[in-house]
């Protein structure tokens, strides 16, 4: 049997060419179904691979939905209540090798990974049309691979496991390379390879090219994911550099306190880094983020009480008629502001400015500049009815996070890269239990599809 992740390369080859990223082209037909070798050989070639790999990134389960409902309720902010069945292993942090959910999310990413590796073993020089036209789309195309396995260090690598060692992911260089059957490189070494990715994604774009819609990677896109991955592996100096360079640009800013709940019926808005497209015609309809935090359909995945004393009196982020409140089809506590449309035609933002913000203001904290990180945390208080920090503490900074990031699939990730506990709020509610640091269910077993094609490959401790 070919390697799974082989597998999943030729197919997503084979749809990748004539993608449209509009919001009016999320699926593929049966004409874009063609042969990828010799058939890139303009400009508008490279595009349409580049739009089958953003494609991809839009599908349920990765960045459509499932891959931030994960970081959510594995952590305290959110839990599955088993309405329709959907995520209740997952938020038991029980999973098994046959479950639906990590293979499915492991197999969307490396089909990601493979539209991305087509462009990436493209001589642009050989391309017809604007030579740095076609290194921007190649460009994008490093970043979103870079992207891919860190989502994928993070919820299937050994870092965070108590002796599981330095053991990462396969990083995937090749589209239908010849090592049918990769081991798992180390963690360090997904790291680096990350890294060189994203320097390589900042060299090959230009900023007079990058989309004003911002549905499309950019170079601004690529220094922030620079901050993101640095943040997580605690390198403070690389993710100074990094948010600086965005702050630096002028193209961003945080969304003013008026328009914080309608900026998220907005697509492109001002503090808009990276977003996925949908429409009220091309989107994931039922399976969507809208229907799963509160539709009556589904609604599987409701707010833990705590979450709402963690905002001060009068936080916009807490509006209990707009943000986090009562749902009106169930009455129960929802998530009622972020992905809020009932067409499903929300944009997904993937990277926001406020993000960067925060990762800037941990990491001039942890290299002990306390006073800068309180200046850039009180930009975002300052912009959400919510009171002034007097002081820069780790907690707060978390607590920070937590406020302007939650339901956006960040909270796991943060405990987990601190060395956490997953704290136990709801005895009944979060039905994971509260698993300590180091736990081997923090990351999701390796499909037994993958094992079963992958001779090479080594399951996770504890699977």
């Amino acid at each position: 049997m070919k390697k799974l992740i082989y597998t999943v390369f030729i197919v997503a080859g084979l749809a990748a060419l004539t993608f449209s990223c509009s919001e009016e082209s999320m699926d593929p037909s049966m004409e874009q179904d063609k042969i990828v070798e010799g058939s890139i050989t303009k400009a508008e070639d490279v595009q349409g691979v580049l739009f089958g790999a953003y494609n991809r990134m839009t599908q349920t389960p990765y960045y459509g939905r499932d891959l931030i409902i994960y970081g959510e309720i594995r952590a305290d902010n959110a839990f599955a209540n088993g309405n329709s069945g959907r995520f209740t292993n997952i938020a038991k942090m029980s999973m098994v090798v046959t479950d639906g959910y990590a293979t499915d999310t492991w197999t969307d990413i490396y089909e990601v990974i493979a539209s991305c590796n087509i462009l990436i073993g493209l001589d642009p020089s050989a391309i017809e049309g604007d030579l740095a036209e076609i290194n921007h789309y190649i460009g994008q195309a490093y970043a979103l691979r870079a992207l891919g396995h860190f989502d994928l260090l993070k919820m299937y690598g050994q870092q965070h496991v108590s002796g599981g060692g330095d053991v990462g992911v396969p990083y995937i260089l090749e589209y239908k390379g010849e090592d049918l059957t990769p081991v798992r490189n180390s963690a360090s070494d997904v790291k680096s390879k990350i890294e060189t990715d994203l320097a390589t994604a900042v060299s090959m774009m230009t900023e007079a090219l990058n989309d004003p819609s911002h549905v499309y990677m950019s170079t601004y896109g690529a220094y922030a994911l620079q901050s993101r991955v640095a943040l997580y592996f605690g390198e403070w100096g690389k993710v100074i550099t990094a948010a600086e360079a965005v702050i630096g640009s002028g193209e961003y800013q945080i969304i003013p306190e008026a328009e914080f709940i309608s900026s998220w019926f907005t697509k492109s808005s001002a503090n808009s880094i990276f977003e996925l497209a949908y429409s009220t015609t091309d989107n994931n309809n039922i399976n969507g983020l809208s229907q799963i935090y509160r539709g009556a359909a589904y609604g599987d995945i409701q707010a833990l009480a705590d979450l709402q004393t963690i905002f001060d009196d009068g936080d916009v982020r807490a509006d209990t008629n707009f943000m986090i409140g009562i749902g009106f089809e169930t009455g129960l506590l929802r998530n009622l502001g972020k992905y809020p449309s009932a067409d499903y035609s929300d944009n997904i933002n993937l990277i926001r400015y406020e993000e960067v913000i925060l990762n800037y203001a941990e990491a001039l904290f942890e290299s002990d500049r306390a006073g800068d990180a309180l200046t850039q945390l009180n930009l975002l208080t300052a912009e959400r009815g919510a009171q002034a920090w007097t002081v820069a503490t780790k907690e707060i900074i978390l607590q920070e996070r937590r406020r302007e990031l939650c339901f956006e699939g960040f909270r796991h990730d943060d405990l987990t890269r601190n060395g956490m506990d997953i704290p136990l709020v709801s005895e009944f509610e979060q039905t994971h239990g509260g698993p300590a640091y180091g736990s081997f269910n923090y990351v999701f077993p390796i499909p037994e599809v993958e094992m079963n094609a992958n001779s090479n490959m080594v399951q996770n401790s504890g699977y």
